[in-house]
């Protein structure tokens, strides 16, 4: 089963830590949401990021760097301040002893790979023989993005937060993240890095509608994007839909003593196993901040 190029895009950027999402109707359109009721003291926030932009997209409207400022607590999906994190994910990227991507693919296989990996990237896979296929797959999809200067807003979050003396945490960690990908086969995995580069002029163009919608703020449209093939219903249950549930009791319990800013990839903010509708259930009123 191979994921479509639409779906790969998306769901890798909901695993680096960002994707893209939004509200419910579109006279609820906004990536900042208000959370109130349910015997709280005070308001909490939830923002909708998206991993990586170019620079010339990249927006941070003041009452979002407000709200953050202020809040009491700081969540991002992972603890991305940790100094010991990109050693950990160095170490939990990589494939059992004695394997390879090279092995994975098989030698012909991989040859014709390599030479179009290359040619996108300036650097050959073998880099990367011995990291897990999801390794490759994010390289590719940064450079879908196809423009010089990018920003992340997972970063300027952190950037603020270290201005201002906060202590960032997550919802989940490393392990949890990477535990996502493990939980798809090698052989699809492959499959899918094959589709990714056989296909990315297209890459290039979905990933621009992508950002198109994430900066209209239209939950729905977004919803609608990631949702229209069938084909990946496994996937996104383990990259949404339980990831989505098990951050629910940890936002209630940080938000009944303090007022909280939870930054999360937008993917996570739409449909009915979204975060804002999850909150509602709970008896939460979620409302959208304009922008």
């Amino acid at each position: 089963m191979i994921i479509t190029m639409k779906k790969q895009i998306i769901l890798l950027a909901a695993v680096l830590m960002s994707s893209i999402g939004f509200a419910q109707t579109k006279t609820e359109s906004s990536l900042l949401w208000e959370i109130t009721g349910n015997n709280l003291k005070t308001p909490s926030y939830l923002f909708g990021t998206v991993h990586i932009i170019c620079k010339e997209d990249f927006f941070m409207p003041a009452v979002v760097q407000e709200k953050f400022t202020n809040a009491e607590q700081v969540f991002l999906e992972l603890d991305m301040d940790d100094p010991a994190m990109m050693m950990k994910m160095i170490t939990l990227l990589q494939l059992p002893k004695g394997q390879t991507i090279k092995q994975l693919f098989g030698d012909s296989a991989f040859a014709a790979f390599d030479k179009k990996y290359q040619k996108i990237t300036g650097m050959s896979a073998l880099m990367f023989n011995t990291f897990k296929p999801f390794m490759l797959m994010t390289m590719l999809s940064e450079k879908s993005l196809n423009c010089k200067t990018r920003e992340s807003y997972e970063q300027t979050f952190i950037a603020i937060a270290a201005k201002n003396g906060k202590d960032i945490k997550g919802l989940e960690t490393l392990e949890d993240q990477v535990a996502v990908f493990d939980s798809i086969p090698d052989s699809v995995e492959v499959a899918n890095l094959q589709n990714m580069i056989d296909n990315f002029d297209k890459n290039i163009e979905e990933f621009k509608k992508l950002i198109t919608v994430y900066k209209s703020q239209d939950v729905e449209a977004l919803y609608s994007f990631t949702n229209n093939s069938p084909e990946l219903m496994d996937a996104e249950n383990e990259l949404l839909v339980k990831r989505n549930s098990k951050w629910i009791p940890l936002m209630q319990k940080n938000m009944e003593s303090k007022s909280c800013f939870f930054a999360v990839g937008a993917a996570h903010l739409g449909g009915d196993i979204g975060v804002i509708n999850l909150l509602r259930k709970q008896g939460y009123t979620v409302k959208p901040v304009k922008l």
